[in-house]
């Protein structure tokens, strides 16, 4: 906000392009292309050109055949591009599970069948959503799991794979040339775990191991410590031989897969509680500052009551040097001052980075607050740098801004949750 009250929409950072598009949970740059995953169906992944970053332009789709599924994340690695299949509405639908032993434990107390609306009141959920919740057990779901496609030619993406896991499916993942590590739901365990697959041959995938934290393997006679599924594998980035693994209410790993078949934890740092949010993303540095290995970790903001005192999601910063002595060294925030849609419906804290630190620049979403632009060049205090909160379009209530890219000509790529992709340059 500036002196005289005014919002500052932007600061260092001007729009090139801009295109209406509906909403996206990850976009990656390659080339001259720009690859969406779309939040919701029919819409599941956009192939955009941006050879002209002023003018981008659809150039290849892949719809979904039901409103089932979504497929919003994406990677592309040289001639292929691979997507998530992850049940749509997910979290809402697997309230459904609970009927039969509800229908039963009410009608056990009442004497009587429970009626729909103390069935919902018993749910947290609105009357009308009963057939909904009850359509989605009796049908269930087992289109779960990640796709392949041979995009070579970008008007005419051809499915190479299409390969089952397990309920829900997969969330977010990684990929270089030779393995995808997948987050997932397997059969036997309580949450996402983690699967890495050899992609030699995209057609026929190979499992090569699979990570989890104890507890997690319920068929293998482990019992969690925590309820239901708040500890989980978010999803795992590789550098080197470790992954970063984000693990939601549990904080986050290092994974040694020096060893591609036995991954082995290195290293775990957990700050919930008393933190409230997520952990979403974490990762190193490529150098090192003063000597100290620094890593960077996200909380993803969920939906707030207002008024209830709730810390935002935000930005840390670690000293990760010593495994066996992880140190917090600093925090970002964003305050609600500074985005005049910080009360509007939807998020307003962080969701986000750029996931790829080959600087000490960070490219952070923030919902409501827009694109952020963090400079960690000094651990202890990260300075912004830049800023650009676009405008809601198409009859959004507020900007939601979910990921971002950024190309080797330095041209900033930002995709929004509910609707609109801009092309944007750092100008400081």
């Amino acid at each position: 906000m500036t002196q005289n009250g005014e919002f500052q929409l932007a600061r260092n950072v001007k729009r090139i392009g801009h295109l209406d598009i509906p909403g996206g949970g990850q976009v990656v740059v390659q080339g001259s292309h720009a690859y969406i995953g779309h939040m919701k169906p029919p819409h599941g992944t956009s192939i955009i050109d941006v050879s002209d970053p002023a003018q981008p332009k659809l150039v290849g789709a892949v719809e979904l055949a039901d409103g089932y599924s979504h497929t919003h994340k994406v990677r592309v690695v040289g001639d292929l591009m691979f997507t998530n299949v992850e049940q749509n509405n997910r979290h809402f639908l697997r309230k459904g599970a609970r009927l039969p032993e509800l229908r039963a434990r009410l009608a056990g107390g009442l004497g009587r069948p429970p009626s729909d609306a103390e069935l919902a009141a018993e749910l947290g959920v609105e009357t009308d959503d009963m057939p909904v919740l009850d359509a989605a057990r009796e049908r269930g779901y087992a289109d779960g799991g990640f796709r392949i496609y041979d995009v070579s030619d970008k008007a005419h993406p051809k499915l190479i794979a299409d390969h089952k896991t397990f309920g829900f499916g997969v969330h977010r993942f990684d990929v270089d040339e030779n393995y995808a590590y997948i987050s997932t739901e397997m059969e036997g365990y309580i949450g996402n775990i983690l699967v890495i697959y050899d992609i030699g041959d995209p057609a026929r995938l190979e499992e090569v191991s699979r990570w989890w934290m104890p507890g997690q393997h319920l068929a293998g006679g482990e019992t969690p410590s925590w309820q239901g599924y708040k500890n989980r594998l978010h999803h795992a980035l590789r550098v080197g031989d470790e992954l970063w693994a984000s693990v939601w209410h549990a904080g986050f790993r290092v994974i040694d897969v020096g060893d591609i078949a036995q991954p082995r934890t290195v290293a775990a740092h957990d700050y919930h509680p008393p933190f409230p949010e997520p952990t979403h993303t974490v990762l190193p540095l490529e150098q090192r500052i003063d000597g100290r290995r620094i890593a960077v970790v996200v909380d993803e903001e969920h939906e707030h009551e207002r008024g209830q005192g709730r810390l935002h999601g935000f930005m840390w910063v670690f000293d990760v040097t010593d495994f066996e002595r992880i140190q917090a060294l600093s925090a970002f925030d964003v305050s609600e001052l500074e985005s005049p849609w910080s009360r509007a419906p939807g998020r307003f804290g962080a969701h986000q980075f750029r996931e790829k630190l080959d600087g000490t620049l960070v490219y952070l979403t923030w919902f409501s607050g827009g694109l952020r632009i963090v400079d960690v060049a000094d651990p202890f205090r990260p300075k912004e740098v830049g800023h650009f909160i676009p405008e809601p379009v198409m009859g959004a209530a507020s900007p939601q801004s979910n990921d971002v890219d950024v190309d080797d000509n330095g041209l900033i790529y930002l995709i929004d949750r509910d609707a609109g992709f801009d092309v944007l340059e750092f100008t400081a």
